[in-house]
């Protein structure tokens, strides 16, 4: 009857509620895969204990296609049911047998997907209970009951491995996720760690796919308990299986872990970097980041950049793609995965640095922290990019300070930039504006490797990007060239050249970009001007012709410059022009019938262009110069198709015999100014007529038809010719002749030698009766005839003949001589301007240099002492004329004692001059005579830097032949000292001008006269390396040059026993030896110096250069090191130190020595010890000048300042070293008389002390700096050490502000309180820390540290009431500032000593104003109220004045001064 009674009510629930459900199998009609519609007829389920069971909760269960229904909410469903098992007699084994029914029941694949699948509510019209929308699925409603989770749990994990390896069924189902998705979010797990066991073991069977699913469903089935378990588990799983990689760090960066445990998991995860699949590389790094917490986020982002190789894995993939290079499909898939990865790994670090500062921190010091160039890797660039790009927390800045120090270092080189645009390149694209950004702060720097460098990211992004990025890096470089900075103007053209070689057909399109420069040539110097139409020219006339369409604007352009009336546009015509036929005349491949290589009609516009020059540039005599000097330059540069070679050259040796070379013969006639003289004739031996260059005549036919300084020409046969002329055109044809003789100067080497029509020279003599108008023309005569014979010197000095060499010896010979006339012409020329000598400049940048100079001073000197005047008797009649009170007049009258004191201050510094030349009347007249032809350099020609090898020669001889040609004496020339002295000089200007990297400086707001770059024309043409190897193939003989002044001191010394000014010295010679000397360092100096040796790719230059030193020392060795040659060089200049003949040359070879040792990387100790050595042999040597004087003057003094600093910093211990010299030189000199030296330091003199005293108190400042700061966590052996170097440090200083009170001049107290103030902040910041965590274990040594540097801070005191009361500014401006750190001071001691619970050992006290001497310094508000009384009010009695000043510390009984506190009242 039961039995029957249950079916009935089965049958009659099912019939009656099967209409109701009649709706509900519509909406999964989709679901039912074509299967006809089983709800017309619903499904009977057999009836159980499970079945009834959820009948009487309120779910029926459908069999099919038909979704379970429930009739009542779930949270009801779920209540319901527990009441039913708990009222149930067979409690709780009836749980069991409902368990063992769903067992039954989910047998059925169907019946299983339905219990699955979400309840559908039954129709609201039947039944009582209300139903939300959503119902949730059986299993998960029976998961809710916490007396059926744990074995309904069991039943799913124990059905799940049936579906385990059948995937998605047909309808899309994947039956093992649905079962997972059961899990998550539940309310609450009965026994959760029994759950995470299982779901462990599962993921130890299951395949990938559903431990995938597992695993990122962790987080969302786990409670917190067990996240840490479940974590560690997960870590293991991540060392053993790379595949789960992903998976897994999704689960675990969602899972609640501890700081120790997420650090022990990271710690794992970073392991797996190197090894993890690419394309999850980005899951691994995000994950890293995230985890981050601040303390440790250097560390871990160091360890990160170690582990991230991007390297390899563009390496991998493109291994990968060419193991599938059958299969194109496979290789572009491979390809594009990596560089996505790549790029959604830098995603990640972008966001991780935009979000979180402790990680754009860390990322910018690891960068900073890498010390080898082969430890930069790829990621570093990108990273500086993505800082740069983001710029969160002010990132910006520090990307461009970290990528400039780190490529002025050397570390991050162009290799390095080179591969990440070639394997990064999509990457890069996306950080092209800072790409851009970044290239433009590099081109402005001051630092030529660093400028280098940003011109290399402007190739590379031009080359590497696409048209748009193409187009702005172009405009940026044109931005760059119109900006008027000579250093940037120069490398952005440098690189535009470089981009048109290299990428023509891409220039070509952005040819109008670059033809807007022309818009802006005002502000270019002429050698930008020649690079600008070299680029246009290239451009629209090179071979394959692609900017053709800007040819008629380059024409255009040129023909309105050329017919300008303003020289300067004039000039840049003729530039522009001679640039251009450079470009459309250049030598083609092939060659035509003609000869020439040229199209015709490209011929004849080259002609056309060449006429229309020379047509332009003939009306004026600088003009023609340019243009001859223009043509010249593009012979020696360009090579020119052999026509246009032939048109140059067909009359210029016709036209310069008939301008500027007569015959010698019967004598001039003629009115001239001087009587003619065929001077300087090297060919007297000759039986043949001679010829002679017209020089004379020339410049007195032009001398009439003078407008202002410009020479016009005269007119001879049709021809213009004037002698302004005659250098440029001998070098025109000079060159014209070595591209038709491939070198050979047969056809004009009779000008080497032939003489000039001059005057004679006696006539330099008799200057005084000379008319400035006669005296300025033998001037120009001589400035004339010098640069011809330079000219001349620059086309013979490459001859290999004895003969011609003897003769370059002998012009040479000859400018020296010539010079030494001029410099005495000049003296008597006041207001002279000579003749152009380089025409490719302004006249009036090339202004000689004034004769008003001293004037100046004198004006300044009385204007000051007018103004002095006028503000004592304006303080004398006040504002209105009235006379003032008595105690104004008091004031008044210490101002005029204080304007008697300034007065005669500069009255000696005016009559200095007078006396230093009244002690030698004997030179007074040369002093007066001589001039430095130094600063009239611009006006001589360039010479070549081929002439310096004129150096090599030695000893030359030849043979004078009498009429039968028989040896009739023997005629010898060796290159002399004056001829030595002048090529070295020379090229010292070249090398400093070449390899010295000026900065880039700003366009300046008012034009400067003088451009540095007049006179290297020439020299511009070659690149710094160019000139660095050709200085380092000369190295031999610089050094056998250097060797020989050694030898000649080294001589002099011993044969004169070391005393210089020793009877029978020569002392021109000596003097000249001493400019040999200095010159032949100054060369080694500039040269080793250059910067371009730090470079990786010229460190073979460096090694080669060093090679030649090191064979001087030891000629036997071969395949020396590097380090090697450093130290061999080094010990072979060492050996230069005995004979140095003054302290500017010792000074130079320590600088020398200072260079070379900075490129080595090891024995630092050896090469510190021998420089500081050096410089103190050379401060403790007295220096006296050949005619036996003292050395002095601020040429001297700046040198000594140099040479004691690099002392001091090479010294072991600078505090010692400071200590030494104020203990032992300073004190001897306060004991010596008043014009003698130290006995211990020579140089150490009344005159010298401001310069050692200035480079002490400036080293002792600096090496405290760089002290380290006390730390808590100090040892007490650390503590005592550091409180040893700062009491050492404290009693230097104590020792240097007392010198004050002997040396009492103004510039000696401007020094000590500048550097007190710096000394005082420092203490402060870095000593003061250090007595906080000390006092306690050191209280003696503290106590004693502050009284001994209370002294010094009470002297300073009294320096800034002295400074107030002479009311001097340049004294006055520091005061605030320095009395503001006093104050800090006495503050910082009281929280010393609170922070050490001494507190009331601390009172304060008011300190009186005194000056230098300890006199009271009485303000105007104590004389009006006469009240002496109120300072002292405070005090006890029985102090003495002293102690009223005190701010005393008393600990244990002692009585310490601690510091003073400043109450002055005075205004």
């Amino acid at each position: 009857k039961l039995m029957m009674r249950k079916k009935k009510r089965s049958s009659s629930v099912s019939v009656d509620e099967g209409l109701a459900s009649l709706d509900v199998p519509k909406s999964k009609k989709s679901k039912s895969t074509g299967r006809p519609s089983k709800a017309a007829v619903p499904s009977q389920v057999p009836d159980s204990v499970f079945v009834h069971m959820l009948r009487e909760s309120g779910v029926t269960l459908r069999l099919g296609n038909m979704s379970n229904e429930i009739a009542v909410d779930q949270v009801v469903f779920q209540k319901r049911l527990q009441q039913h098992f708990r009222k149930n007699p067979r409690y709780p084994s009836i749980i069991q047998e409902f368990i063992s029914g769903l067992e039954t029941h989910i047998e059925e694949p169907e019946n299983f997907r339905n219990c699955l699948l979400p309840c559908v509510p039954r129709s609201a019209g039947e039944g009582d209970g209300s139903s939300s929308s959503f119902q949730e699925s059986l299993v998960r409603l029976l998961l809710g009951v916490e007396m059926l989770q744990t074995l309904v749990i069991n039943t799913l994990f124990e059905k799940l491995p049936e579906f385990m390896f059948e995937g998605s069924g047909e309808d899309g189902l994947n039956i093992p996720r649905v079962i997972i998705n059961q899990l998550k979010w539940l309310d609450r797990v009965v026994d959760c760690k029994d759950l995470s066991s299982k779901l462990m073991q599962l993921v130890s069977v299951a395949p990938i796919e559903i431990q995938r699913d597992i695993i990122t469903s962790l987080p969302e089935i786990l409670e917190d308990s067990q996240h840490g378990d479940m974590a560690k588990e997960l870590n293991t799983l991540l060392q053993e299986n790379t595949q789960l990689t992903v998976p897994i760090l999704d689960a675990l960066s969602s899972l609640n872990l501890s700081s120790a445990l997420l650090a022990e998991v990271r710690g794992a995860v970073m392991s797996t970097v190197s090894a993890v699949q690419l394309e999850d590389l980005p899951i691994v790094v995000k994950f890293i980041l995230h985890s981050i917490s601040a303390p440790d986020a250097y560390e871990v982002v160091c360890d990160l950049r170690k582990k991230l190789e991007l390297e390899q894995c563009v390496l991998s993939s493109k291994l990968q793609a060419s193991q599938n290079s059958e299969k194109k499909k496979n290789t572009v898939v491979t390809t594009c995965s990596s560089k996505d990865s790549v790029a959604l790994v830098m995603e990640i670090i972008k966001s991780a640095v935009r979000f979180q500062k402790t990680i754009s921190e860390a990322w910018l010091k690891a960068i900073e922290n890498v010390i080898e160039p082969e430890d930069h890797k790829v990621i570093d660039v990108l990273v500086l990019l993505i800082l740069h790009a983001t710029n969160a927390n002010q990132s910006r800045r520090g990307a461009e300070r970290v990528l400039k120090a780190k490529v002025r270092a050397g570390l991050i080189q162009e290799s390095l930039l080179n591969k990440t645009f070639k394997g990064y390149a999509q990457v890069m694209r996306g950080y092209f504006p800072s790409i851009l950004a970044l290239a433009q702060g590099l081109l402005r720097s001051p630092d030529c490797c660093v400028v280098r460098f940003g011109g290399h990211m402007y190739k590379q992004a031009f080359t590497t990007f696409d048209a748009y990025s193409q187009q702005e890096a172009v405009g940026s470089l044109v931005t760059h060239v119109c900006s008027g900075v000579s250093g940037e103007v120069d490398v952005a053209l440098e690189l535009l050249c470089e981009l048109v070689s290299q990428k023509p057909t891409e220039m070509s399109q952005y040819a109008v970009f670059v033809k807007g420069i022309l818009d802006y040539m005002e502000n270019l110097s002429p050698q930008q001007i020649r690079r600008l139409f070299h680029l246009l020219s290239s451009l629209a006339f090179g071979h394959d012709q692609h900017g053709s369409h800007i040819q008629d604007d380059m024409h255009i352009v040129i023909r309105k410059q050329l017919s300008s009336t303003v020289p300067k546009y004039k000039r840049i015509g003729i530039i522009g022009a001679v640039m251009m036929v450079g470009s459309m005349g250049a030598r083609r491949s092939k060659a035509d019938s003609q000869g020439g290589t040229l199209p015709k009609d490209t011929h004849r516009q080259v002609t056309a262009l060449l006429e229309l020059v020379r047509s332009c540039s003939e009306g004026s005599a600088e003009g023609a110069s340019l243009y001859y000097d223009e043509l010249a330059n593009l012979l020696q540069t360009c090579k020119l198709d052999p026509l246009v070679q032939v048109w140059i050259g067909k009359s210029v040796l016709e036209d310069f015999q008939e301008d500027f070379v007569v015959d010698l013969g019967p004598e001039l006639t003629g009115s001239f100014p001087f009587p003619t003289s065929v001077m300087y004739n090297l060919d007297e031996d000759e039986s043949q007529g001679g010829i002679a260059i017209n020089l004379l005549p020339l410049m007195a036919q032009d001398a009439p038809h003078r407008a202002d300084t410009h020479p016009t020409t005269s007119q001879r046969n049709g021809r213009h010719v004037s002698p302004l002329c005659l250098s440029s055109f001998f070098r025109l044809l000079r060159l014209c002749e070595e591209e038709q003789h491939q070198g050979d100067l047969e056809e004009i080497d009779a000008l080497l030698g032939c003489p000039l029509i001059l005057t004679d020279m006696e006539v330099v003599e008799k200057l005084e009766s000379l008319s400035k108008v006669e005296r300025e023309f033998l001037c120009s005569l001589l400035f004339y005839t010098i640069n011809w014979f330079r000219e001349v010197v620059n086309a013979f000095c490459r001859q290999m003949d004895p003969e011609m060499k003897m003769k370059v010896i002998t012009r040479l010979q000859n400018i020296t001589y010539l010079q030494t006339l001029l410099e005495t012409c000049l003296a008597a020329s006041p207001g002279y301007t000579p003749p152009m000598a380089n025409f490719d400049c302004e006249s009036t940048e090339v202004m000689p240099p004034s004769s008003a100079a001293p004037a100046k001073k004198g004006k300044k000197v009385f204007v000051f002492i007018k103004e002095m005047w006028h503000g004592v008797f304006q303080s004398l009649l006040g504002k209105r004329g009235k006379p003032q009170p008595v105690k104004t007049l008091q004031e008044t009258a210490r101002s005029l004692r204080r304007l008697q004191r300034q007065m005669s201050l500069y009255r000696h510094e005016l009559i200095s001059d007078t006396i230093i030349i009244s002690e030698h009347p004997e030179k007074e007249k040369e002093v007066k005579a001589g001039v430095n032809l130094s600063s009239y350099w611009p006006f001589f020609r360039e010479l070549d830097i081929e002439v310096m090898n004129v150096l090599q020669c030695g000893l030359l001889s030849r043979s004078i032949l009498d009429t039968e040609l028989h040896s009739k004496v023997r005629e010898e020339v060796q290159l002399g000292v004056s001829e030595l002295v002048f090529l070295l000089e020379d090229m010292w200007r070249k090398l400093d001008f070449s390899l010295t990297a000026s900065p880039a400086k700003k366009a300046p707001f008012l034009k400067v006269k003088a451009d540095k770059a007049v006179g290297f024309s020439h020299l511009q043409q070659k690149s710094s390396k160019d000139v660095a190897t050709w200085c380092i193939q000369l190295l031999p003989t610089l050094c056998t040059h250097l060797e020989n002044c050694h030898n000649h001191f080294q001589t002099l010394l011993n044969e004169k026993q070391g005393v210089v000014d020793a009877p029978g010295v020569d002392v021109k010679e000596q003097q000249l030896m001493s400019s040999a000397y200095h010159l032949l360092l100054q060369v080694l100096h500039t040269t080793f110096s250059w910067s371009g040796f730090s470079q990786t790719e010229q460190r073979i230059l460096l090694k080669s250069a060093l090679g030649v030193l090191a064979k001087r020392l030891k000629e036997e060795e071969t395949d020396q090191t590097l380090e090697q040659l450093i130290k061999n060089g080094f010990e072979y200049l060492l050996n230069f130190r005995s004979t140095v003949p003054n302290l500017n040359t010792a000074l130079c070879l320590t600088q020398l020595l200072t260079v070379l040792s900075h490129y080595g990387t090891s024995n630092h100790s050896f090469y510190r010890e021998h420089t500081a050595s050096l410089a103190k042999h050379f401060l403790c040597q007295e220096w006296v000048t050949v005619s036996g004087s003292k050395e002095r003057g601020n040429k001297h003094n700046d040198a000594l300042s140099s040479l004691l600093s690099i002392y001091l910093h090479h010294a072991d211990d600078v505090l010692r070293a400071v200590e030494e010299i104020a203990a032992e030189g300073i004190s001897e000199l306060m004991n010596a008389a008043k014009d003698a030296s130290s006995r211990s330091w020579p140089t150490l003199s009344r005159q010298t002390f401001l310069v050692y005293y200035k480079v002490m108190m400036a080293e002792l400042e600096k090496s405290v700096r760089k002290l380290p700061p006390g730390k808590q966590t100090d040892s007490t052996e650390v503590q005592s050490e550091k409180l040893l170097t700062w009491n050492l440090a404290v009693r230097d200083f104590h020792v240097l502000i007392n010198l004050v009170k002997v040396f009492d001049s103004r510039p000696v107290l401007n020094v000590c309180l500048k550097y007190g103030r710096l000394f005082l902040e420092s203490f402060l910041k870095l000593g003061m820390p250090l007595l906080d965590y000390s006092f306690k274990k050191h209280k003696e040594d503290v106590q004693s540290l502050l009284k001994t540097f209370q002294l010094s801070t009470r002297q300073l005191h009294h320096m800034c009431g002295h400074s107030k009361n002479r009311q001097d500014t340049s004294l006055t401006n520091h005061v605030p500032a320095l009395k503001k750190s006093l104050e800090q001071f006495v503050y910082r001691v009281k929280a010393m000593l609170t922070l050490n619970q001494c507190q009331e050992a601390f009172w304060l006290g008011n300190l009186k104003n005194r000056d230098l001497k300890g006199e009271e310094i009485l303000s105007q508000r104590s004389q009006e109220s006469e009240d002496d009384d109120e300072e002292s009010s405070q005090l006890p009695e029985g102090q003495n004045e002293e102690e009223e000043s005190d701010a005393e510390a008393k600990e244990n009984g002692h009585h310490d001064e601690v510091e003073e506190e400043n109450s002055e009242v005075s205004d």
